[in-house]
């Protein structure tokens, strides 16, 4: 298969007004998609609906796309601020051919980027993201004036978001009793989030909820989820959530401050399912989830594997399984039997269903186990170095002497000249001693 220039893991992201993320670019971009979603649908107009978070370079894409898919003959549905898993859910739900969020994520406001989903609000094949990128190459030419789309502005997509959140939660449970810490960072859940867990009992506290196109992901959110330890000891709240930019990542802490990522929440989410009878298969986790958690899964009975770094890997590793929770240390939590893609409110919904199930706290289910420390050391590298065969041997030697108790992961940065050296060891001071001995190996052979 062709390697892709623009798409990465993700969509296409990058700084606002460098090469890709700028009008013209993403204009042609909108274009070529709309032309290949005609090719793939001959019987009608394909209906594609956008999305976008809080970022003020948002309104100039929003333009751009609409501007190159209604070119390309296609119609535009447009939500404003919305939560990439809603435009999921909505591209579903309302049987649309594709859907498109604008978001960067947990990135900066200066960063932005464009992430598609096909029918049935899934992600895009590789061979749809490449048959796009090669139409890019073809002139740019717009239908006839009778056959451009149509573009509208459509009202209650976060109230119909809402409510599929909270379709996810049992309906014999409720929040009423608990008080909520709920971050927004700033981004496109500040609407939906706190509704969500207010209308199901919680009393909710929101923070990172007025965003002003300049501070999502600033100092708040998943991300910097000190601002949620502050908020929730400061408040004498129960629990707190974080959410990201875009809404998909999820971040909790408790009563005390204590901060849960992405591996302690999968595993109350797993170890409850598992002891109900509902967990089908095993756990999704990646190649960075810490090897404490998949110790703990073992013990409780429950398979684990590993995939790739990125939730599009984890979803393809659980639909390969017939699997149906995974995700990563980061916050991506999936749990396809509520949804298709990763989404931070529906995830934090599971987690205090499952809490509700054990009958105890997130402390108390975290007693089966405490993260094995890790040190990560970025080594930078030149294009030409061989840096697989140079540590190969100081890798062998540093397993020999871990003896199963304990990981050792290189992985080349995809947008900087390093390469991730991650020890993880029972003992802090080995994991950073054994991080450096793989490092020194291949500094020195450079």
């Amino acid at each position: 298969m062709a390697s892709k220039r623009y798409f990465g893991t993700d969509g296409v992201r990058g700084k606002v007004g460098e090469s890709l993320i700028q009008p013209d670019f993403v204009m042609r971009l909108a274009y070529s998609a709309g032309r290949v979603l005609i090719h793939q649908d001959t019987d009608s107009i394909p209906t594609v609906i956008i999305g976008k978070d809080t970022r003020i370079s948002g309104y100039m894409l929003e333009t751009a796309l609409v501007a190159g898919l209604t070119a390309a003959g296609v119609h535009v549905l447009q939500t404003g601020p919305i939560p990439t898993p809603a435009i999921a859910y909505l591209t579903r739900a309302l049987r649309l051919n594709a859907g498109v969020m604008i978001s960067a994520s947990h990135n900066v406001y200066s960063d932005n980027g464009i992430k598609f989903f096909a029918e049935g609000g899934v992600k895009l094949s590789d061979e749809i993201e490449i048959a796009i990128e090669n139409r890019m190459d073809e002139p740019m030419k717009m239908v006839a004036s009778n056959a451009l789309g149509r573009a509208r502005r459509i009202d209650g997509a976060v109230d119909r978001y809402i409510e599929f959140c909270k379709s996810t939660f049992p309906n014999s449970m409720s929040l009423h009793g608990i008080k909520l810490v709920v971050d927004c960072a700033n981004g496109a859940a500040y609407r939906a989030a706190p509704s969500v867990f207010h209308e199901l009992g919680a009393q909710v506290i929101a923070i990172g909820d007025h965003p002003n196109g300049l501070n999502i992901n600033d100092k708040t959110g998943a991300t910097h989820p000190q601002t949620l330890q502050a908020a929730v000891l400061q408040n004498e709240a129960d629990y707190g959530v974080a959410l990201d930019g875009d809404g998909d990542r999820l971040m909790m802490v408790d009563k005390n401050g204590r901060l849960y990522d992405g591996d302690s929440l999968i595993y109350v989410i797993a170890k409850a399912r598992h002891l109900s009878g509902s967990l089908k298969g095993g756990i999704v986790g990646t190649v960075m989830t810490n090897m404490a958690m998949e110790l703990a899964l073992h013990e409780q009975g429950i398979a684990f594997e590993r995939a790739k770094v990125g939730d599009r890997y984890v979803l393809e590793k659980l639909y390969a399984q017939n699997w149906q929770v995974g995700g990563e240390a980061s916050g991506h939590i999936v749990c396809l039997d509520k949804h298709n893609t990763g989404d931070g409110i529906i995830s934090a919904l599971q987690v205090f269903a499952a809490l509700n199930d054990l009958e105890c706290d997130l402390h108390d289910v975290m007693q089966d186990w405490q993260p094995f420390p890790q040190t990560m050391i970025n080594v930078p590298i030149t294009p030409q170095q061989d840096w697989q065969s140079v540590s190969q041997s100081a890798v062998a030697e540093v397993e020999e002497q871990l003896k199963g108790d304990g990981r050792v992961v290189l992985r080349p940065s995809g947008t900087e000249p390093v390469v991730r050296v991650m020890v993880e060891a029972r003992q802090n001071e080995k994991a950073r001693e054994y991080a450096q001995k793989i490092a020194n190996a291949i500094i020195q052979a450079a």
